[in-house]
């Protein structure tokens, strides 16, 4: 079994747990789970809704990921020499 198989099989699970088991299975990985996890500041979280309010609204300038990936080519190539 593959590990997709087996994230999609514990998703799965997950949906239709017992209320007991899901507080179990979440206090084993607890610790794990909050230091994962990822706060954003509220300064932070303005400036991504600026910025998507900008795209939004056809303001902000967007390049695709090959033109970004050009672009970062030529600034390390820059850099190497």
């Amino acid at each position: 079994m593959t590990t997709l198989d087996i994230r999609q099989q514990l998703h799965s699970y997950l949906e239709v747990a017992d209320d007991k088991k899901i507080k179990a299975i979440y206090t084993m990985m607890e610790a794990e789970i909050k230091e994962r996890a990822v706060e954003y500041t509220d300064v932070f979280k303005a400036e991504l809704d600026k910025r998507q309010a900008a795209y939004k609204s056809g303001k902000a300038k967007i390049i695709t990921a090959t033109e970004s990936k050009k672009r970062i080519q030529k600034i390390l190539k820059a850099a190497g020499k």
